[in-house]
């Protein structure tokens, strides 16, 4: 019956198209030594159908019987610690080589192995139970989207292919087995990318698409519908093809150990891998086991130059680099510079005439002299006349302009202050407490939440084992008590939401002001993609405040909405402060447990408000109810010039909100990153 619901594989030699994955599969099969393929592209293009049909291309291979493991009984071959006891009366049996499919939401226990509980409290010792990574010894490990994995996994998977061997050194348990796979990841780039570091260790890497002629999109839909009404006989058709496959693969796993590289050609990878600037030498060891590969999967024994050629787009796709840092663009010039100067040059006249006594009736003295820069406001000038001098400077509207991004930067790592909040979610930012059975296990509690800590357990109980012993007559080698339960508390990185607002009125535009700050933006935004945050980003000018990017860790979006955002008009900051609550109450509506950081990015000045208030004091009253949500971290980057006399508004704005304080100097790419973690520069 077993064989009669066996599901019917779609035959590799039935795939239309994509020669280049076909033949990385092949590789990747003949030589696990070039460290696993990675399959980037768009859904929908046979990924994970190859991917099965090459293990359902693959002989059976001989097993030791009833090992988990499925270690070969050839005596050079690694074997699990049950194996090496019984070494060499090892019984023999075949099966097929395995597919090992991991899930996204695999725990740690899971992939690598943990605790068999049931056999431990009977046998009262520590049992393990294999993991994944048991079950794919000398097999195929397939990841699909592995870019949404959590990172500790992906190391843990990473480290067992490159060192064959799968290590658990956890909870009381010091075990190791051999773990020998050939592993396939796919992902889909516009989900997310993997970290540099995980990137690196893909041997292999292979862009996908779909087939773009018409022909071969017409063959597809009517093999697959062959296919979907006769299985078998669509199998059968196919499979002289296949097996043609099947020996090409035995035979270059056969004549593997006697290919050979020339010392010449050795050279010409090392060149091959400096002129494309990649980091490291694994590259060049890739290279080697690829080229090696292939000229097996020909049937040669000698290694040459079109061989490298062949597999070099394989391995240097995903870890070519630019030789140089593309240099930074020009500063951006804003148009009409005269009437730009000329404003500057009027608003200094005004606030030079404000201070002489003539203007002033209640004083009768000379003025005094001006005082250094770091002034902020002088007692003598009112609120009132601040706002007057804010409501010449915008009285002139300007006409919209569009600044270019300005130079990104690398990012530092950022995270939040760690809390013993237990949260949902996945990223990479910030390491918090997880409800989720996924995470690294940290420590133990008596609270009860299902996911059991046996260890913790199992010493809660030692000091009672003697009274217990014999009582109910029960056989279990460890008497338990729901007293002695304990459950595990685990971590992992999720991911931080940051929600700029940024000035983008006319005054903004002045010395490439807003340039640095899309730079800015985008270089946090860039981190982001790479850490799972979600980032938004506000402006506010002329009468309104505008969402120009929803949160988000697109790049592509995120940069064409910073590119296209306009510049110019009047300054309503009450605008973007309501605006930005609303963006964050949304937010934490839908993620309560979130620690939203926002960044104000502006001068403090405004000259439109929402109601019958005037703009000041409208936009310190909502800056103290934003201030009032403890949930809300808030920083203020103050960009108003040093001048003769400074107004000092952004500082009010950002004591009023209790928010932290920068000057625009800290815009800087070090800077800015010590500002959202927290730190002066």
């Amino acid at each position: 019956m077993g064989n009669c619901m066996r599901k019917a594989i779609y035959p590799l030699a039935a795939v239309v198209g994509q020669d280049s994955f076909k033949q990385a599969l092949l590789l990747a099969a003949i030589n696990p030594g070039v460290g696993g393929l990675l399959v980037r592209g768009e859904k929908g293009t046979a990924k994970s159908t190859m991917v099965r049909a090459l293990a359902a291309l693959l002989p059976e291979m001989e097993v030791v019987a009833g090992c988990v493991n499925s270690c070969s009984p050839a005596p050079s071959s690694p074997r699990c610690p049950e194996c090496e006891r019984r070494f060499p009366d090892l019984p023999r049996a075949t099966r097929p080589v395995p597919l090992v499919d991991l899930p996204l939401n695999a725990t740690e226990d899971r992939v690598s192995g943990g605790i068999d509980f049931p056999r431990t409290l009977r046998e009262g010792r520590v049992v393990v139970s294999p993991g994944l990574l048991a079950e794919a010894h000398r097999g195929l490990l397939y990841i699909d989207e592995v870019n949404l994995l959590d990172d500790h996994i992906v190391d843990l998977i990473l480290d067992a292919s490159a060192s064959g061997e799968n290590r658990i050194e956890r909870e009381g348990i010091s075990y190791r087995h051999p773990s020998r796979f050939i592993l396939v990841g796919t992902m889909n780039p516009e989900e997310g990318e993997l970290r540099p570091q995980l990137l690196d260790r893909f041997g292999l890497c292979l862009e996908v698409t779909g087939a773009e002629e018409p022909e071969l999109r017409v063959e597809l839909m009517e093999r697959r519908e062959a296919f979907d009404q006769d299985p078998a006989g669509f199998v059968r058709r196919y499979r002289e093809e296949n097996e043609q496959l099947a020996h090409r693969i035995i035979q270059g796993q056969t004549l593997l150990p006697w290919v050979r590289l020339s010392k010449g050609l050795r050279g010409f990878i090392a060149a091959l891998c400096q002129e494309n600037n990649v980091a490291g030498h694994r590259a060049d060891l890739v290279l080697e086991q690829a080229a090696r590969a292939l000229a097996a999967l020909e049937g040669k024994t000698e290694v040459s130059v079109e061989h490298i050629g062949k597999v070099a787009p394989l391995v240097l796709l995903h870890r070519r680099r630019d030789a140089q840092p593309p240099p930074p663009p020009p500063p951006p010039e804003p148009p009409l510079p005269e009437e730009t100067d000329q404003q500057e040059q009027e608003e200094q006249s005004e606030q030079q005439e404000q201070q002489q006594p003539q203007e002033n009736p209640q004083s009768q003295t000379a003025p005094p002299p001006p005082q250094p820069q770091e002034q902020s406001q002088e007692e003598s000038q009112s609120e009132e006349q601040a706002e007057e001098e804010i409501q010449g400077q915008a009285a002139a509207e300007r006409e919209d302009q569009v600044f270019a991004i300005g130079s990104t930067f690398q990012v530092k790592p950022l995270a939040a202050a760690k809390d013993r909040v237990v949260r949902r979610g996945s990223g990479r930012r910030t390491r918090s407490r997880i409800s989720q059975k996924q995470g690294r296990y940290v420590k133990s509690t008596l609270h009860n939440n299902g996911d059991f800590a046996l260890d913790a357990t199992l010493r809660a109980a030692a000091p009672y084992q003697q009274q217990r012993a014999g009582k109910n007559g029960s056989d279990l080698a460890v008497q338990l008590r729901p007293q002695d339960i304990r459950s595990k508390v685990r971590e992992k990185r999720i991911g931080n939401f940051l929600l700029f607002v940024v000035d983008a009125s006319g005054s903004m535009g002045a010395r490439g002001r807003m340039a640095a700050s899309k730079g800015a933006v985008m270089s946090l935004l860039l981190d982001a993609y790479q850490k799972r945050d979600k980032v938004s980003m506000i402006t506010f000018r002329r009468d309104a405040a505008f969402i120009n990017l929803p949160p988000t860790t697109s790049v592509d979006m995120a940069g064409r909405l910073l590119a296209e955002m306009p510049v110019g008009g009047r300054t309503p900051l009450s605008a973007g402060l309501a605006k930005s609550f609303e963006q964050v109450r949304n937010y934490l509506i839908k993620n309560p447990t979130a620690q939203p950081i926002v960044l104000f990015i502006t001068d403090g000045k405004c000259n439109v408000s929402l109601g019958e208030q005037k703009p000041v004091e409208e936009s310190l009253r909502l800056a103290e109810a934003l201030g009032r949500d403890q949930r809300i971290r808030s920083i203020v980057v103050d960009t108003e010039e040093a001048g003769l006399v400074t107004f000092g508004l952004a500082r009010r704005l950002a004591g009023a909100m209790e928010a932290q304080y920068f000057k625009i100097d800290d815009l800087k790419a070090e800077a800015l990153v010590n500002i959202v973690r927290g730190q002066h520069p």
